[in-house]
């Protein structure tokens, strides 16, 4: 008998809930077929089996929670023949005739395989050299270290991340189900009042934007961009640019690359707090917010400061449609640096946006309104768009936030200046 177990996710994600079975018991499974859909805090997972054999029983069931590293499935890998018709009576007297022989026998068996196992996925995981020696270093078994991608590279930041990462408590698997099982169910006496439960997603945003405001001193600056610039160049090249690209040219790349202008002028918004130390991050992964109806997820543009207009258009819009899909890998949502959500969207005119931890700033675009404005001596009417920036005040001052915010302005207002920036 082989267990199937909850695989590493991804640094931050340590369980997640079943969302659906797709292999029942009794079922025929593969080595390397999908048994479970696993909701997590930021996508959902299919979950593989290592073993080839018959699904002999389900140890969780839809909905419950479950940890990293929790069995939650036997697989028997003799089952294709005990499956057979003729296989069930045999098995049965033998059962009953030698229990004594059955216990003895099974333990000496399950031991040298789980080692087997154990040795085989060590060799098997990916890894960098420079990892590697690292991880040989620091004395950490490269099976146990978790990576932005479960199918992804080991690199020296992962070796370096489990490396720093505090222990948790071997009991903390078993506590943490115990405790979801105990919260009460919410009961409502008023036929007119229908009542819903969160998803787990759900969930988790609540709390992390509740943890965010309570451990962050987190702050809103505003000024507004003439977006007149902009406009006049999209509409030049808009058709050009959709024949050679297969893209339009949306906002959101001048607006990322005038993210990306500004951060390299004002570092700090780029960085993020561990202890007492601050992570400059000399590269510039911009998370996209995005609205699906399981609620907002932040896919990242990763190196964004390379890519052309074209390619970081194409880049949201893949996003987009995978959000909405359901069909976001971790990878595709993990270690942002840099957030821009656009409210705007859906006519916003004007918000304070909740930072998106462990960031410490986030953009904020909103609806385009033609507003009466002065020009030199004259009133004109022109498209403009209120601009909001939130910050952590722990290590980004005013001054800073506002330079951000005007150095945006200045070069969406004057757009051939992102050119410059590569």
């Amino acid at each position: 008998m082989a267990e199937v177990k909850v695989p590493e996710l991804a640094e931050s994600i340590s369980e997640g809930s079943i969302a659906q079975w797709l292999k029942q018991p009794g079922d025929h499974v593969e080595k390397g077929e999908y048994v479970l859909e696993l909701e997590t805090d930021k996508v959902n997972v299919e979950i593989i089996s290592d073993y080839t054999g018959t699904l002999s029983e389900q140890l969780a069931e839809e909905g419950d929670t479950v940890q990293v590293g929790q069995a939650i499935a036997i697989v028997d890998e003799n089952g294709s023949a005990a499956a057979a018709p003729k296989a069930e009576a045999p098995k049965a007297e033998v059962a009953k005739a030698e229990p004594a022989k059955a216990e003895q026998t099974a333990p000496v068996k399950e031991a040298p395989k789980a080692e087997t196992k154990e040795a085989s996925s060590n060799q098997q995981v990916i890894a960098s050299p420079a990892a590697r020696k690292l991880a040989r270093e620091k004395g950490i078994d490269l099976t146990q270290v978790p990576v932005v991608d479960p199918l992804g590279r080991v690199r020296v930041q992962d070796v370096e991340a489990a490396n720093n990462a505090p222990v948790t408590p071997a009991a903390a698997p078993t506590q943490a189900p115990a405790a979801k099982q105990a919260a009460a169910p919410v009961e409502v006496n008023d036929d007119r009042i229908e009542v819903v439960k969160m998803t787990r997603r759900r969930q988790t945003i609540a709390k992390r934007l509740v943890q965010v405001q309570s451990e962050a001193a987190m702050l809103t600056t505003f000024n507004e961009v003439d977006l007149s610039a902009v406009m006049e160049l999209r509409s030049r090249h808009k058709d050009s640019f959709v024949k050679t690209n297969d893209v339009k040219l949306g906002f959101m790349s001048f607006f990322t690359k005038a993210v990306i202008g500004a951060l390299k002028k004002y570092p700090l918004l780029n960085a993020e707090i561990k202890g007492d130390h601050i992570l400059k991050k000399n590269f510039y992964d911009i998370g996209v917010a995005v609205s699906t109806d399981e609620g907002l997820v932040v896919p990242v543009v990763r190196d964004a400061d390379r890519k052309s207009f074209a390619e970081i258009e194409k880049n949201i819009s893949d996003l987009a449609v995978k959000a909405r899909n359901n069909k976001l890998g971790l990878s595709d949502l993990s270690g942002g640096t840099f957030t821009i959500t656009n409210g705007g969207t859906f006519g916003s005119l004007l918000s304070t946006p909740i930072l998106n931890a462990p960031q410490v700033g986030i953009l904020g675009m909103h609806t385009i309104k033609t507003r009466p404005i002065a020009v030199g001596d004259q009133i004109e009417n022109r498209p403009m768009m209120y601009l909001a920036l939130s910050y952590d005040h722990r290590i980004v001052d005013g001054k800073e936030a506002v330079g951000f915010l005007v150095a945006i302005k200045d070069m969406l207002e004057d757009p051939e200046q992102l050119l410059l920036q590569g």
